[in-house]
Protein backbone atom coordinates (compact mmCIF):
# COMPACT_ATOMS: atom_id res chain seq x y z
CA UNK A 1 0.00 0.00 0.00
CA UNK A 2 1.02 3.28 -0.91
CA UNK A 3 1.69 5.77 1.85
CA UNK A 4 -1.09 8.43 1.98
CA UNK A 5 -0.42 11.55 0.42
CA UNK A 6 -1.60 15.04 1.32
CA UNK A 7 -2.48 17.42 -1.23
CA UNK A 8 -3.43 21.59 -1.12
CA UNK A 9 -5.43 22.42 -3.81
CA UNK A 10 -5.18 26.00 -4.22
CA UNK A 11 -8.36 28.09 -6.49
CA UNK A 12 -10.42 31.11 -5.83
CA UNK A 13 -12.75 29.16 -8.00
CA UNK A 14 -15.11 26.99 -5.35
CA UNK A 15 -16.66 25.07 -8.06
CA UNK A 16 -13.24 23.71 -9.23
CA UNK A 17 -11.80 23.42 -5.55
CA UNK A 18 -14.97 21.17 -4.54
CA UNK A 19 -14.17 18.75 -7.83
CA UNK A 20 -10.78 18.51 -7.46
CA UNK A 21 -10.99 17.85 -3.64
CA UNK A 22 -13.93 15.23 -4.34
CA UNK A 23 -11.79 13.36 -6.74
CA UNK A 24 -8.54 13.39 -4.66
CA UNK A 25 -11.07 12.32 -1.44
CA UNK A 26 -12.00 9.24 -3.43
CA UNK A 27 -8.47 8.32 -4.04
CA UNK A 28 -7.62 8.45 -0.44
CA UNK A 29 -5.58 11.58 -0.84
CA UNK A 30 -5.40 13.64 2.37
CA UNK A 31 -6.77 16.94 1.13
CA UNK A 32 -6.71 20.54 2.04
CA UNK A 33 -7.62 23.76 0.40
CA UNK A 34 -7.58 27.64 0.17
CA UNK A 35 -9.23 30.13 -2.03
CA UNK A 36 -6.31 32.40 -2.03
CA UNK A 37 -2.09 33.04 -2.06
CA UNK A 38 -2.03 34.18 1.51
CA UNK A 39 -4.55 31.33 3.14
CA UNK A 40 -2.35 28.55 0.69
CA UNK A 41 1.05 29.55 1.95
CA UNK A 42 -0.02 29.67 6.05
CA UNK A 43 -1.67 26.27 5.01
CA UNK A 44 1.16 25.06 3.41
CA UNK A 45 3.45 25.71 6.79
CA UNK A 46 0.85 24.45 9.10
CA UNK A 47 0.60 20.91 6.74
CA UNK A 48 3.25 20.00 4.80
CA UNK A 49 1.69 18.94 1.70
CA UNK A 50 3.78 16.37 -0.84
CA UNK A 51 1.67 18.19 -3.85
CA UNK A 52 0.31 21.84 -4.36
CA UNK A 53 -2.34 21.94 -7.16
CA UNK A 54 -2.15 25.53 -8.03
CA UNK A 55 -4.31 28.02 -10.00
CA UNK A 56 -2.20 30.83 -11.90
CA UNK A 57 -4.96 33.48 -11.91
CA UNK A 58 -6.48 34.27 -7.96
CA UNK A 59 -7.11 37.83 -6.85
CA UNK A 60 -4.45 39.19 -4.84
CA UNK A 61 -1.26 36.79 -5.02
CA UNK A 62 -1.57 34.98 -8.00
CA UNK A 63 -0.23 31.23 -8.34
CA UNK A 64 3.44 32.13 -9.86
CA UNK A 65 3.65 34.59 -6.72
CA UNK A 66 2.81 31.49 -4.61
CA UNK A 67 5.01 28.99 -6.39
CA UNK A 68 8.48 31.12 -5.82
CA UNK A 69 6.92 31.95 -2.12
CA UNK A 70 7.31 27.97 -1.51
CA UNK A 71 10.28 27.36 -3.38
CA UNK A 72 12.06 30.40 -1.43
CA UNK A 73 10.53 29.04 1.76
CA UNK A 74 11.29 25.17 1.58
CA UNK A 75 13.77 24.90 -1.95
CA UNK A 76 13.96 21.46 -2.89
CA UNK A 77 12.70 19.94 0.38
CA UNK A 78 9.04 21.58 -0.48
CA UNK A 79 5.75 20.42 -2.15
CA UNK A 80 5.56 19.79 -5.65
CA UNK A 81 3.68 21.99 -7.43
CA UNK A 82 1.58 21.53 -10.49
CA UNK A 83 -0.15 24.60 -11.77
CA UNK A 84 -4.25 23.85 -12.67
CA UNK A 85 -5.42 26.79 -14.77
CA UNK A 86 -6.98 28.16 -17.60
CA UNK A 87 -4.15 29.77 -18.85
CA UNK A 88 -2.83 27.70 -21.76
CA UNK A 89 -0.07 29.80 -23.59
CA UNK A 90 3.58 29.03 -23.75
CA UNK A 91 4.60 32.27 -21.68
CA UNK A 92 2.23 30.96 -18.67
CA UNK A 93 3.70 27.95 -19.21
CA UNK A 94 7.31 29.58 -18.93
CA UNK A 95 6.18 31.85 -16.01
CA UNK A 96 5.26 28.56 -14.04
CA UNK A 97 8.25 26.56 -14.91
CA UNK A 98 10.26 29.60 -13.97
CA UNK A 99 8.45 29.70 -10.49
CA UNK A 100 9.36 25.94 -9.85
CA UNK A 101 6.61 24.59 -10.77
CA UNK A 102 6.89 21.35 -12.52
CA UNK A 103 3.51 20.24 -14.14
CA UNK A 104 1.06 22.56 -16.00
CA UNK A 105 -2.82 21.24 -16.12
CA UNK A 106 -4.61 23.07 -18.47
CA UNK A 107 -8.53 23.54 -17.31
CA UNK A 108 -10.93 21.66 -18.47
CA UNK A 109 -8.70 18.73 -17.58
CA UNK A 110 -9.45 15.21 -16.69
CA UNK A 111 -9.62 12.94 -13.70
CA UNK A 112 -7.04 10.60 -15.64
CA UNK A 113 -4.56 13.39 -16.27
CA UNK A 114 -4.90 14.87 -12.81
CA UNK A 115 -4.12 11.82 -10.79
CA UNK A 116 -0.94 10.91 -14.01
CA UNK A 117 0.59 14.12 -12.38
CA UNK A 118 -0.01 13.11 -8.92
CA UNK A 119 1.61 9.22 -9.32
CA UNK A 120 4.77 10.80 -11.51
CA UNK A 121 8.05 11.06 -9.52
CA UNK A 122 8.86 13.75 -10.48
CA UNK A 123 6.17 15.32 -12.00
CA UNK A 124 6.46 16.26 -15.98
CA UNK A 125 4.02 18.77 -17.23
CA UNK A 126 1.27 17.73 -19.21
Amino acid sequence: MRPRRVVLVVDDEAITRDVVVTMLELDDVEVHHASDGDTALALADKVRPDVVLLDAMMPGMDGFAVCRALRDAYGDEGPRVVMLTARADAAARDAAEAAGAVGYIVKPFSGLDLFRLLDEEPIGGA
